[in-house]
């Protein structure tokens, strides 16, 4: 093998522990940021470290009218996602923020403090009509920082006290810490929770999902 494809490959390879294989710019910047292996780097640099920040959100509940979505409404607790699925569809709008979807996306995460006092104003407002809300459709509701922040335990206190549908899907085992809140809601056809489970091979799982709980936490 030439030493070109050795650096080629070096280049590409993953950071252990996280699914994204770059750091490559959003598409929205006007300088990309792209990453050179020059031969002086003998080993791989160290893993990075995950970072969360505060966005200030200005409303909670996001509208669709997509033909091809079960749901019209969602909540996100966070942006970015430390689970680091290799596939998932919302590594992009890290974009939005400045970011890149790659590595950024999962270790440069952003919580919204204000969500529960946001959603409660936007649920008492004249004229709103409940329908079920899908709790982390773009990011995982119960990722490793839930543990700590409570954000959506807090949102699911709020949509509780409302008597308002929820529909959960997530890979976090976490999920059955509030199971205090979701069986009441649950015997009055309120709440739902999905599982995601990409498969049941260990190995593939963390390669795949490196951050997210084993498939036989999940089950």
């Amino acid at each position: 093998m030439s030493s070109g494809a050795e650096i080629d490959h070096r280049a590409k390879a993953k950071t252990p522990g996280r699914g994204a294989r770059s750091n490559a710019s959003g598409r929205y910047e006007l300088i990309a940021r792209t990453e050179v292996d020059d031969g002086w780097r003998d080993e791989a640099p160290p893993a990075p470290n995950t970072s969360i920040g505060v966005f200030s959100a200005r409303k909670m509940l996001t509208f669709n009218s997509s033909p091809d979505i079960s749901f019209d409404r969602s909540i996100n607790p966070y942006k970015g996602c430390e689970h680091g699925c290799s596939y998932c569809y919302a590594r992009p709008n890290h974009a939005y923020l400045g970011l890149s979807p790659g590595l950024d996306f999962e270790t440069k995460l952003f919580w919204k403090p204000n969500a529960p006092a946001l959603l409660e104003r936007e649920l008492r407002k004249p004229g709103y009509r409940p329908a079920p809300v899908a709790l982390g459709a773009d990011t995982d509701p119960y990722q490793p920082i839930e543990r700590e922040l409570k954000s959506t335990r807090a949102i699911l206190e709020v949509l509780a006290r409302s008597s308002h549908p929820v529909l959960i899907t997530t890979k976090g085992a976490l999920v059955a810490r509030d199971i205090d809140i979701l069986a009441p809601m649950a015997e009055q056809h309120l709440a739902a929770v999905a599982m995601s489970v990409t498969s049941l091979d260990p190995k593939l799982a963390r390669a795949m999902e490196p951050r997210a709980p084993t498939p036989r936490k999940k089950l």
